[in-house]
């Protein structure tokens, strides 16, 4: 019998990930286990990891290194006790920049010869938003964060290149400064803003056309405010074209042991 959302909203992360691995739970994690961080997932054969390592730390922002495995090791232990190949609700898998699968499991897919990186999410300062009286709008409406392909293009590495996708929160005018200020303590988990106000000054024609997640829930006031997201290298993945790229379903994060304040900066 799979969970309700009420149900997985009680579970502590390591209860959590056991129920996704038996199967009780495929939603999106946004609002679960509230201050915890929640991780990107990217997948790579080893032979393209260290030019994809590079390519992180040319872009911080969407892709801050959280946890990097051996090869062949399916498992994470510093941010986690987790399992990588079940116990993220949905996974995606690009073969030659192509999406050849969403599974429930990528033991399928696995080899010996893959290394995988946990990136940063921006759901992580979720919790320290609610608490300090933003408002999170996709929250309160039970939806997945929007999120959008800018034209602004991301420093390249071997055959990485592509451009940032961004996540975007309504927040009401008053209180961006106070979101911007939050946000920015946590650093490893893409930050501070890389965009407040006209989503046309960096690409984004439309907000009600997403690229993934679902359309915002914007109330009279409110200002558009993107951060940096950790999809970025499904769309890089598109364009680089790898053998072979896995990752998670946008919005379907693995979701950590440790609190989201061991992220914040000091």
């Amino acid at each position: 019998m799979m969970l309700r959302y009420e149900e997985a909203l009680r579970l502590e992360p390591a209860r959590l990930r056991g129920e996704i691995a038996r199967g009780r739970w495929h939603g999106p994690t946004g609002g679960l286990a509230p201050g915890h961080v929640q991780a990107n997932l990217v997948v790579l054969p080893e032979h393209l990891a260290l030019s994809f390592f590079t390519f992180c730390q040319r872009n911080p922002k969407p892709c801050p290194i959280l946890e990097v495995t051996e090869p062949g090791r399916p498992h994470v232990t510093d941010v986690a006790e987790a399992d990588l190949l079940r116990e993220i609700p949905r996974y995606r898998v690009y073969r030659d920049g192509d999406l050849v699968d969403e599974p429930l499991s990528i033991e399928p897919h696995w080899r010996e010869d893959l290394v995988a990186f946990l990136l940063g999410c921006s759901l992580t300062f979720e919790d320290a938003l609610v608490r300090a009286s933003v408002p999170v709008r996709h929250l309160e409406a039970n939806r997945t964060v929007p999120m959008y392909e800018t034209r602004i293009p991301c420093r390249k590495a071997g055959p990485f290149r592509g451009n940032l996708v961004v996540s975007m929160r309504p927040v009401p005018g008053h209180l961006v400064s106070k979101a911007v200020l939050i946000t920015s303590r946590f650093p490893f988990a893409h930050g501070s803003p890389v965009h407040v106000g006209d989503p046309a000054e960096i690409g984004i024609e439309d907000l009600e056309v997403v690229r993934f997640g679902d359309p915002p829930v914007m109330e009279p006031g409110d200002v558009p405010v993107f951060h940096a997201c950790g999809v970025t290298p499904q769309v890089v993945a598109m364009q680089s074209r790898p053998e072979l790229l896995m990752s998670h379903e946008p919005g379907h994060m693995l979701v950590c042991d440790i609190e989201s304040r061991a992220l914040e900066a000091l």
